[in-house]
């Protein structure tokens, strides 16, 4: 598997992890659809960081996404960001252009 910064200040990576690769992983990860420049996922930032940082052990991957990335229609992501929550590889729930750090809570709390 591809090395990642990995964790809850992570940038997005332009690195394509393939669907196979991602459905490989263990333990519970927030996949983050996103890109730097758009309006939408700079004002979600500060609760996705905040909510992903409350919970120890939770893998959090920011990935570039746009024209031609193949992981995110393979997901079939239409609006950034989209939080895509992940228990062994397998898609637990999404939330699409949170703003407040308790939609985020909410959303990583359906681990439990």
């Amino acid at each position: 598997m591809k090395t990642n910064p990995i964790g809850s200040n992570a940038e997005y990576t332009e690195e394509s992890f393939t669907f196979e690769e991602i459905s490989e992983l263990s333990g519970d990860t927030v996949l983050e659809f996103g890109a730097p420049w758009c309006g939408h996922c700079q004002a979600a930032t500060p609760a996705i960081k905040e909510a992903v940082a409350e919970r120890s052990g939770l893998r959090h991957i920011r990935i570039y996404d746009g024209k031609g990335k193949r992981l995110g229609r393979a997901f079939k992501v239409k609006l950034w960001p989209t939080l895509i929550l992940l228990h062994d590889g397998k898609e637990v729930a999404r939330l699409v252009r949170p703003l407040k750090v308790d939609e985020v809570r909410r959303f990583i709390a359906k681990l439990d």
